[in-house]
Order: structure tokens, then C-alpha cells, then sequence
């Protein structure tokens, strides 16, 4: 049922219940009949909430409510008053679907947010070995990124580098890092796109694992197409101290992914404060006039529909600063 259905069957109920409170003997009229065709799409769960951030659902978040069509999964959440999306395997999407989304994206006022180079996976080792043909290998990676981001209306994707070449010495593997980066990041700049690179806590293999870490290697590429993706969840297993991470390596943070811990599920299932972060988050980028989306890289808490409504409600709440 949309939204103007939804009303006036609201309304029709309300003059319903009127008349059989005057009129106890008179038996309501019967339902009008259903209209011919496929059936209007689902309501959005509460009125549309205008969020202060960019943050960005993903494809499986919404499927209870807005089934399992990702073109309906998008519409559902612009219903529910989120301006981004993030979608870590578009680069596996069929062209068509990746146009597709694209589009839909640019009608309902959806900023496309991170998807995935495909490098090999997070243990990919693609850029701490130094092999000669690493930079060019990750140059080509990146120019098919190009292209998939054209067809969605991307601006930045997600880069990995990888796992430790243990046979070397940590600053020798820094170095590398940087020389192949700087491939990538010559392609990416020619388009205006820019690399997120993400420090991870999933493994002790994990080359990038820190803020200072990314914030140093991000200054020696030195490229507009270089920045960190701060997902707070890993942060706080890493590291803790968000808000100070933050602040430190600001000029240096293109995007920011959301997840509480422990579970990796929406804010306030776990010990972050995330209405104090983005209160911090929003201010400043107000203050420097800056944008950025906000990927909510998690899972649901609760199965079924009513944890879907109750991810949109978190973010009602953390969003009330």
C-alpha cells in the first residue's frame, strides 16, 4: 500500500469508527474492493525520518519488509528517509543490474556509497610483497573499478592491502604498500574517485590495522584519491578511544562505517556511544564543510521484520542529537 492509499484507508477507518459510535444499530460499510493489478509497495514503517547524516543501508537489510528485490530494497529505504547506500559486491553485480541501481539511485536522491575493489579479498597479497608487477596489477583492479562506478554513480571504494609478507621487515612492507597505492590512486584521480583504505581487526594477519597507521600512509601517497575508511566498529576493537581516533585523523578520513560491539549489530546493542559520535562527527564536518556517508556495515539484532524496524529505530535514536 503507498502512502496516499495508506491515508485514505486511515481516514476511511477513523470515519468509520465515528459513525458506530453515533450510530451503534448501523453496521459499518463494507471494505471497497482491492484495485486491479500488482499489488502497491509496502508502506515505509514510520514517517519519513529526516536523519542529520548519510547513512547508508545495504542490500539484505530491508529484505523482510521490501522483499528480496534490491531495486525495492532501495526504495524502502529512501521511504524511510535514508540518503545512501553502500554495497561492498556491486562489482559482481550484472552491468544491468549495477546501471539499474545506478539509476534509481539518481531518481530517488541516493548517494551511492563504498563498494569493493576486487583485489584478491581482505588477505590478498597484492601490495606487501613488492613484486615488480604489483602497481600494474592494482592499476588494472582499479580501472575496472572505473567502470562499475561510472554505471552507479560510486565516488569511493573500499581497498584492503592485504596481509603481511612476513619474510620482511614491517617498514619495508609500509613501503611497498605506498609505491602501490600510488598506481591505483593515479587512475582513481583522473575520475575523481577516491580509495577508502580500511583498517581491519578480523585477523592478526591484517596488514592495516590502525587509524595513525592509515593516516601515515594516506600523507606519503599524498593523492586526493587516498583516504581511510574508519569503520568504528574495528576502531573499538582495535584501538578504542573513537572520538580522539577521529579528530586525529580527520583530514585523512574519506567515509566511516557504523557497527557496535560486541555482535557487529546497529548502535546501542553494545558498548559504543554512537549519539555522542555522530553528534562529534556532525559538527565538525559542519564546521569544515564536509560531507560523508556513513556505511552501516552490520547485521540485524533481531530476525524477521521487527528487527528491521528496529534497526530504523536505532538510528531515529541515534540520530537525536
Amino acid at each position: 500500500m503507498n502512502r496516499r492509499r495508506f491515508l485514505e484507508a486511515t481516514a476511511s477507518a477513523l470515519a468509520v469508527g465515528a459513525t458506530t459510535s453515533a450510530f451503534a444499530q448501523t453496521p459499518p460499510a463494507a471494505p471497497a474492493a482491492a484495485p486491479a493489478g500488482p499489488p502497491p509497495p509496502r508502506p515505509a514503517w514510520t514517517s519519513k525520518h529526516a536523519f542529520k547524516l548519510k547513512y547508508a543501508p545495504h542490500i539484505g537489510m530491508f529484505k523482510e519488509s521490501a522483499g528480496p528485490d534490491p531495486l525495492e530494497q532501495l526504495r524502502f529505504m529512501a521511504d524511510n528517509g535514508f540518503t545512501a547506500f553502500e554495497d561492498n559486491g556491486m562489482m559482481k553485480r550484472p552491468v544491468e543490474q549495477q546501471q539499474a541501481m545506478g539509476d534509481l539511485m539518481a531518481k530517488l536522491g541516493i548517494t551511492m556509497g563504498v563498494f569493493v575493489v576486487e583485489t584478491g579479498g581482505n588477505n590478498n597479497m597484492g601490495f606487501t610483497p613488492g613484486k615488480p608487477d604489483q602497481g600494474a596489477a592494482f592499476a588494472k583492479q582499479c580501472e575496472a573499478a572505473v567502470e562499475t562506478a561510472k554505471r552507479c554513480h560510486a565516488k569511493w571504494m573500499t581497498v584492503v592491502p592485504g596481509s603481511f609478507e612476513r619474510k620482511l621487515p614491517i617498514e619495508h612492507q609500509t613501503a611497498n604498500v605506498i609505491d602501490t597505492l600510488r598506481f591505483g590512486a593515479d587512475v582513481l584521480a583522473k575520475h575523481n574517485l577516491v580509495m577508502v583504505l580500511e583498517p581491519l581487526s578480523d585477523n592478526p594477519d591484517l596488514f592495516l590495522r590502525f587509524q595513525a597507521q592509515g593516516y601515515m600512509i594516506c600523507r606519503a601517497v599524498n593523492s586526493p584519491a587516498c583516504k581511510i575508511l574508519c569503520d568504528m566498529y574495528h576502531v573499538q576493537r582495535n584501538e578504542g578511544h573513537i572520538i580522539p581516533r577521529i579528530e586525529l585523523a580527520w583530514t585523512e578520513i574519506g567515509y566511516f562505517q557504523i557497527g557496535d560491539n560486541p555482535g557487529r549489530r546497529e548502535p546501542g546493542t553494545g558498548e559504543v556511544n554512537y549519539k555522542n559520535i555522530f553528534k562529534f562527527i556532525h559538527t565538525k564536518a559542519k564546521a569544515d564543510n564536509r560531507e560523508f556517508v556513513l556505511g552501516m556495515e552490520h547485521g540485524n539484532s533481531i530476525t524477521g521484520a521487527d528487527g528491521e524496524r528496529a534497526v530504523i529505530d536505532a538510528y531515529v535514536a541515534a540520530d537525536s542529537f
